[in-house]
């Protein structure tokens, strides 16, 4: 890297495009072969900005880099096509920023795949159940329903799974994603439609993925975990887009929705780290470079870079199988509560998508068809209508995206639009980002003030581990809704429904 250049250099390499786009010119770190793009408001700007002025005055230690030269950085990587884009919830992390999305063409056989691109939540990601309920009628028993979700569903760092499982089943379900739960009677047929890839990688191979991510993986799978997953029960706060929530099964403010977000737990984590360590083999072997250690990764042809899509789609199944077991689970704690059944209610899967995901795509790139590895870090798919890989309830409408929000505050449902195709490779945001990190929100916030809070706010909370709720306090987060605005402005998706939590479970 180059001597550290003051913060007022730094600026030189820095274009305001307009009111919501920035551009980092070729340059701002060495390598670059492509620009780099953050989408911004006045006050993630400011974030951002003092991020990287703290940064030049540090002279660069300790801890991640700014996340403007993560976007950089990556800018460099071998293959990269079009642009390195940062989306408004971007914030520093392990090699690419989390909100950080890059595309790699295929048919270079320099292009790299990057396990820091996916992040090691592999297939974290989010899903929404709508219910035929009304506020009122979940206000009366909210305590009740949030116990029996507790209950139901094991929570928190060491939480062991409830469905019964054996290795074979496993490796199995590494392979089928959702198809396994349909098997087993864990899914229903519809759920499959309303999963992003249909919930399952069908370059799966289990046999690419190590004894100890098997080992990891067995007893958490239907487990929420802990850090920023949860289930939430949401009450619709206000339509934006009539016509699209109607194809969602949403047509009035007060109707009860679920959303589980989770992972791919321990798995994921397991496959990312053996893949970090088989690549910086294979960097030196085939000689490429990158601007930070972190960015360790593979050519996408190497026996290393297929092992880790191979492993890659594997977690991703995982994840996918264990927000159905979830899924399951919520509709056995609503059917137990109001003594009906699931089917009664009306627990239809709206739409699961993931936000740490590599993927192959077409997209149009200098006016040709191209086939394009997109690594989605901390970022959403978000196809336009009429695109041949979103469901036929969604072609009119666009797919869904589900962006969820902080501990207590709003979460959005958004759809992908024309323009995200054309600018950042139908992508947007995924959710708020943090602005602290774990250890400042441990250092500022009481966790017994942050669970009051949320009391008066009338949302019943449930918490496997209270001391580690200061970490998912909404101070520790940006703004959502300056997050979606912002994407929305750009034009990169629609807003369509915003939702208010009245229950929370948390790891």
């Amino acid at each position: 890297m180059p001597e550290n250049r003051s913060y007022n250099d730094e600026l030189n390499f820095l274009d305001k495009i307009d009111a919501n786009t920035w551009r980092i010119k070729k340059g701002f770190v060495p390598n670059m072969k492509v620009d780099g793009f953050f989408y911004v408001n006045d006050l993630l700007e400011k974030l951002m900005f003092d991020e990287l002025r703290q940064h030049s005055r540090a002279a660069g230690f300790g801890g991640f880099l700014p996340a403007m030269k993560q976007i950089a950085n990556v800018a460099a990587l071998p293959g990269i096509v079009k642009k390195s884009v940062g989306l408004p919830d971007v914030h520093a992390g392990y090699g690419f920023a989390i909100g950080n999305l890059a595309a790699f063409d295929m048919s270079n056989p320099e292009a790299v795949v990057s396990p820091g691109g996916v992040g090691f939540d592999i297939n974290c990601g989010v899903r929404l159940l709508r219910t035929n309920l009304d506020e009122r009628d979940v206000q009366p028993v909210k305590d009740e329903l949030a116990q029996a979700m507790f209950d139901h569903i094991p929570v928190g760092v060491g939480s062991k799974g409830v469905i019964p499982m054996g290795a074979r089943d496993l490796e199995e379900a590494l392979e089928m994603g959702v198809d396994w739960s349909l098997r087993e009677g864990y899914a229903w047929a519809e759920d499959k439609e309303h999963c992003e890839e249909y919930g399952r990688m069908l370059n799966a191979d289990q046999s690419a993925v190590g004894s100890k991510a098997k080992k990891r993986g067995l007893p958490q799978l239907g487990t929420l975990g802990a850090g920023n997953h949860y289930a939430e029960i949401q009450v619709v706060d206000e339509i934006f887009d009539d016509y699209a929530s109607r194809r969602m099964g949403i047509d009035h403010k007060g109707q009860v929705v679920v959303m589980i977000h989770s992972g791919s737990r321990g798995f994921g984590h397991q496959v990312a780290t053996d893949a970090l360590v088989a690549m910086e083999k294979a960097m030196k072997r085939d000689k490429v470079l990158t601007n930070d250690r972190q960015l360790a990764c593979a050519r996408i042809s190497s026996p290393e870079g297929q092992e880790y899509l191979k492993g890659m789609a594997c977690a991703a199944n995982f994840a996918w199988v264990n927000r159905s077991s979830m899924t399951f689970l919520s509709r056995q704690a609503f059917a137990k509560v109001f003594n009906t059944t699931p089917d009664d209610l009306d627990m239809q899967l709206i739409y699961d998508v993931s936000h740490n995901i590599a993927k192959m795509e077409e997209h149009m790139v200098d006016g040709k068809q191209t086939t394009l590895l997109v690594h989605r870090k901390g970022s959403t798919r978000a196809f336009p209508p009429h695109h041949p890989l979103i469901p036929v309830d969604y072609q009119l409408s666009g797919q869904p995206v589900l962006i969820g929000g902080t501990m207590g505050t709003c979460s959005y449902v958004l759809t992908g639009t024309e323009k995200g195709m054309e600018q950042t490779f139908g992508t947007t945001c995924h959710g708020a980002g943090r602005a602290w990190s774990r250890a400042k929100s441990r250092r500022n916030l009481d966790y017994q003030e942050v669970l009051d809070r949320l009391a008066e706010m009338g949302i019943s909370i449930r918490v496997a581990s209270p001391k580690l709720v200061m970490e998912e306090a909404p101070e520790s987060y940006k703004n959502v809704t300056d997050v979606v605005n912002t994407c929305h402005a750009v034009g990169i998706s629609k807003k369509a429904i915003k939702l208010r939590p009245i229950a929370v479970i948390k790891g």
